[in-house]
């Protein structure tokens, strides 16, 4: 049916990266990242469940959920998950201390969010082992342009391959730190409370969240007061890639309901591929 593999498609490396296990670890390195832009992590505590940790799961499950639709939804999916994000961002407002007002869709925010989660999955993609060679990763990142399309950014103003990106994140690094703020989101990202259905995910989530934290860059690291460590990397980097090996003898009961349809879409697009042999 047309428009039912949506922005990216089984022949995508989009679809091949996202839905490797170690893509798990790649999504609190991003959170942990994007903490990291003053207005972003403002906008983002006064304007969500952030402050409440029992209503933050609910959270990390809707966000998972628009991820997989945008990722695996056909276009008409990803076309109202859009809308509906693009609706709610522009009702949404922060202050900063000195009583400037912001708006939470405004481009430059949205474009660091987009690039610290991309350069979040590349990252992990590449040291846990993820097979993509350095040209797919540049393909990767161009197909995440279209990805920011659906938030409202405009896909040019994205940048479209690895070396674009780290020229990003290097305009930017002057103006990051970790506010209170972050600090506080960190803190509680470490044991947060779960819903009952999740309890076996409670010895999971604090390696899983420590090695996202871990992965991000040396200079990440020290804006949160930890050293920037070379024997971190290359801990962190073996970390990955046992991840990865072990997330795929994971049980399908403990894996999100979102994570368990992508699996299944992946393994049957993949499987409609000529002489496709790839697994997710």
């Amino acid at each position: 049916m047309a428009g039912s593999d949506g922005l990216y498609g089984p022949d995508s490396v989009t679809w091949r990266v996202m839905g490797q296990p170690v893509m798990w670890v790649a999504g609190f390195r991003a959170l942990y990242l994007q903490a990291l832009h003053p207005r972003v992590m403002r906008g983002t505590w006064q304007n969500t469940m952030f402050a409440r940790p029992r209503e933050a799961w609910g959270r990390f499950q809707r966000t998972t959920e628009f991820v997989r639709i945008r990722t695996y939804g056909s276009l008409a999916e990803v076309e109202r998950a859009g809308r509906r994000v693009r609706k709610l961002h522009a009702t949404l407002h922060g202050t900063d201390p000195d009583g400037t007002e912001f708006r939470l869709d405004e481009p430059e925010l949205l474009l660091w969010v987009h690039c610290a989660e991309v350069g979040s999955y590349a990252d992990v993609a590449r040291r846990g082992g993820v097979p993509v060679t350095a040209a797919e990763l540049d393909v990767f990142v161009a197909e995440q342009r279209r990805s920011a399309a659906v938030v409202g950014l405009d896909p040019a103003a994205a940048p479209g391959s690895i070396a674009e990106l780290d020229s990003y994140f290097e305009r930017l690094r002057p103006g990051l730190q970790a506010t209170p703020e972050a600090r506080s989101a960190l803190l509680r990202s470490l044991n947060p409370p779960l819903p009952a259905p999740y309890l076996p995910l409670k010895l999971a989530l604090p390696p899983l969240t420590t090695l996202g934290f871990a992965s991000m860059p040396r200079w990440a690291r020290r804006c949160y007061g930890f050293p920037g460590s070379p024997l971190t990397d290359v801990a962190a980097t073996a970390g990955l890639r046992a991840f990865q090996e072990a997330g795929r003898r994971v049980p399908g009961q403990l894996l999100l309901p979102a994570a368990r349809a992508a699996h299944r879409l992946i393994r049957a697009r993949q499987s409609e591929l000529p002489g496709a042999s790839r697994t997710a």
